[in-house]
């Protein structure tokens, strides 16, 4: 393809990176929202309550993400691991794949990476279901990930 003038269009450049910049900016809104307003005690910002553990009684798999963030922000990676073991897991997965859809951006073709492997649905899928279930068992150790 060509422009008006005739010139192939150059691949990348910093428009290309809009998007990307502004997800950036979204989620370092997020951060500093959680930051600032502790969701790890009554006295920071309201967060309406799980459905799943409102109805069921059970934390499903992304209860204590927040919290996690939290505590990942405030340097406790301890507390991170307990309150969402799995999302901080994830965490250098998503930055991968980001950086991955950035490059991509600026290159002009898809860099492919971990969700573009066949088996990558499964696998995430079975490590969502055990999560699930092992959060949840009410004996030791695993009653420690219990939020």
């Amino acid at each position: 393809m060509t422009d008006a003038a005739g010139h192939a269009p150059r691949p990348g450049g910093l428009r290309s990176l809009l998007f990307p910049a502004a997800t950036a900016l979204a989620g370092c809104a997020a951060a500093a929202v959680v930051w600032f307003a502790d969701p790890t005690s009554d006295a920071g910002f309201p967060l309406p309550p799980c459905p799943v553990k409102l109805l069921f009684g059970l934390d499903c798999p992304g209860c204590g993400a927040t919290r996690m963030v939290y505590s990942l922000l405030h340097g406790d990676v301890l507390s991170a691991l307990h309150y969402n073991a799995v999302a901080l897991a994830f965490i250098p997965f998503f930055l991968w794949t980001w950086g991955a859809w950035v490059l991509g951006r600026w290159r002009g073709r898809r860099v492919i990476t971990w969700e573009h492997w066949r088996w990558s649905p499964l696998v995430a899928l079975i490590v969502i279901a055990v999560w699930s279930v092992v959060r949840n068992l009410p004996f030791p150790p695993f009653e420690w990930l219990y939020v």
